[in-house]
């Protein structure tokens, strides 16, 4: 599915529309694990962002505000005006950007960055700017390491709770994303650079918003879900226990049975 405003997505499955919003270096396809028992009863709409998958990239800075508005024109030319959305990691942040902007139905954020302190900021941004190059650099020798459990836990236990248990063929193509995305390092930089989240005072967003974290979590600490809660005071916290930073992977069936309850 191509749009009028020059974002890739992916649609299927009938019901009231549910917009899904992938986190960095992703593309729609990191909704693979849940968008069959999603799609039974929602018309799920998985987009790529600008500069990731067969989105082109923005022609300015990438910054959250700036990806935010591009989904913002996504949502308004495809009709879409009131869909519920659904972001994991960066993506969780801009559906709650969004939702204090006072755009779209209810919300649920998964793991959401922005809610980091200083030193946390700094944590995420050298860990990131360490790993990405890793996986960079090991594209050609992707299928033969994350063939066997023992290399998916040494490449992804940043991100998931339990990478032995992650199939080769998902993590194969979740990684060699990173090398599509045309956007990866410049979304980056402007991610750990620019400011905190701001929040939405209560009674203002448009729906029932829901931030669900994951107990694991080794990218955004669950310490800063306390945070994310008190911007968002209206917002329900739900935690994934054996989970890292990314429920779809870890938690998949708990991640679908969460957003069905609490959207539409």
């Amino acid at each position: 599915m191509s749009t009028s405003s020059q974002l890739n997505a992916s649609r299927q499955g009938t019901g009231k529309p549910l917009l899904l919003i992938h986190g960095l270096g992703a593309t729609w396809e990191t909704w693979r694990p849940i968008m069959n028992d999603l799609s039974r009863s929602r018309d799920v709409i998985a987009i790529d962002l600008p500069g990731f998958g067969d989105s082109a990239p923005l022609e300015g800075e990438p910054s959250i505000a700036a990806l935010t508005d591009s989904v913002e024109e996504f949502i308004r030319s495809e009709g879409l005006e009131g869909i519920d959305t659904v972001g994991s990691s960066m993506g969780a942040r801009i559906v709650l950007e969004l939702a204090r902007r006072g755009i779209g139905g209810d919300t649920v954020a998964l793991d959401p960055g922005g809610f980091w302190s200083e030193g946390e900021r700094r944590i995420f941004s050298a860990s990131l700017k360490a790993s990405i190059p890793l996986i960079l650099r090991l594209q050609p020798l992707l299928p033969a390491l994350l063939g066997n459990p023992a290399g998916r836990t040494a490449l992804l236990i940043q991100f998931s709770a339990a990478p032995w248990r992650l199939t080769k063929e998902f993590t194969v193509r979740e990684l060699r994303a990173f090398a599509q995305a045309t956007a990866l390092k410049r979304t980056l930089s402007a991610l750990v650079s620019g400011p905190l989240q701001e929040g939405a005072p209560a009674g203002t967003p448009p729906g029932r918003v829901t931030i669900g974290w994951g107990k694991q979590d080794r990218v955004t600490f669950p310490r800063q879900a306390a945070r994310a809660q008190e911007k968002f005071p209206d917002a329900r916290l739900h935690w994934f226990r054996r989970c890292g930073h990314f429920p779809v992977w870890d938690q998949p069936e708990e991640t679908a049975q969460l957003i069905l309850s609490r959207t539409g």
